[in-house]
């Protein structure tokens, strides 16, 4: 079974260059405090480690 990650929007993306903007909204993330579950992939470690100062990201145990 595949690994999730729990992801939280923990800082404004205001005043951020539209690239992270792009990378958030990829993730699902619009609003403040906001928790997505997505699949532990290189590619979701990549948008995380982008906007690894705006998110707070945690291996989700079951």
């Amino acid at each position: 079974m595949a690994q999730k990650l729990k992801i939280t929007l923990i800082r404004s993306m205001i005043g951020r260059p539209e690239k992270q903007h792009k990378v958030l909204r990829g993730m699902g993330l619009t609003k403040l405090n906001r928790t997505v579950e997505l699949e532990d992939t290189p590619a979701i470690r990549g948008m995380i480690r982008a906007v690894s100062h705006l998110v707070k990201a945690e291996e989700k145990t079951e």
